[in-house]
């Protein structure tokens, strides 16, 4: 699910602790059972499947999602490519970012201010495939004025959200 199909909550309320813990534990486990989830936060069952419910539907939850390890599936280059675009009205820069977005080989794409526009991450076969990628879907896009390709090494996922009771 993207940002496009949940757009932002409107009404931005804070989180309770309840709201808080429940969050914490889908982040560590998004496939937790709903009784284990109930339990670990310490209330009903019905009342976390009820509050799981209310944050997906208050736009707080945007999905549940795999996460997968590109290289298992045959992808282990990875880069993060920096792109500036030539304009930057609203119809070209949404329209690029749309069209990047069904690319295969984006696992991600950040809108992002400064010296470039976008972030796009990747996963690709080989190097090969990298060169090719950038040259025929990125740089040959007239959009794009300028790219930098930065391999990524490793990746670390962060620990957003978990260190809630």
């Amino acid at each position: 699910m993207s940002a496009a199909d949940n757009p932002r909550p409107k009404d931005v309320q804070p989180l309770d602790g309840v709201d808080a813990s429940i969050l914490a534990q889908l982040v560590r486990d998004g496939r937790i059972p709903n009784n284990a989830l109930a339990a670990r936060v310490g209330v009903a069952a019905s009342t976390a499947l009820a509050r799981v419910r209310s944050l997906v539907d208050r736009g707080v939850i945007r999905g549940f999602s795999a996460d997968v390890d590109p290289a298992a599936v045959g992808r282990p280059v990875q880069a993060i490519v920096a792109l500036r675009l030539r304009t930057h009205d609203a119809r070209h820069v949404m329209g690029f970012a749309a069209r990047v977005a069904q690319l295969p080989e984006v696992i991600q794409t950040f809108h992002v201010s400064g010296t470039e526009d976008f972030l796009v991450h990747v996963a690709v076969e080989d190097p090969e495939r990298l060169r090719s990628f950038v040259l025929t879907s990125l740089t040959s896009d007239p959009s794009v004025a300028q790219a930098q390709t930065h391999l990524v090494f490793e990746h670390q996922r962060g620990h957003f959200l978990q260190d809630q009771p």
